[in-house]
């Protein structure tokens, strides 16, 4: 069993930055595939973000490519959205996912789920 906590969210002005973090327990957690999703009002959750178990591939909605970056610390079992020039569409609950695999996985066909942040971009 995994268990994720997504933090770091809040309300900031267009053109501000966040950084999202996602802890996620469990033994073997730290070589999961892990991934950031995110749901507006009346939307379904889209793929914003993956990585791989080891770090070393990752991918990107296209609207945030350029603007957001996707990292992880396996050491603290903890995985990163770094999130640059954020725009008011930018705004959505997000969530954190882990799947036990290697590779990258950008489908929501994730195992394990965090219960989600807020952001929220003012413009």
């Amino acid at each position: 069993q995994v268990h994720l906590v997504e933090s770091g969210g809040g309300l900031v002005q267009a053109g501000g930055s966040l950084r999202l973090s996602c802890a996620a327990s469990g033994r073997t957690a730290s070589s999961y595939a892990m991934g950031w999703f995110r749901q507006a009002p009346g939307k379904e959750r889209e793929f914003v973000a993956a990585i791989d178990g080891s770090g070393s591939s990752t991918a990107l909605r296209g609207s945030v490519k350029g603007r957001f970056t996707i990292s992880r610390d396996n050491a603290k079992n903890t995985v990163y959205l770094q999130m640059n020039s954020l725009r008011p569409e930018d705004t959505a609950v997000y969530y954190c996912a882990a799947r036990n695999t290697r590779v990258l996985v950008t489908t929501t066909d994730y195992a394990y789920w965090g219960q989600g942040t807020q952001v929220t971009v003012s413009s």
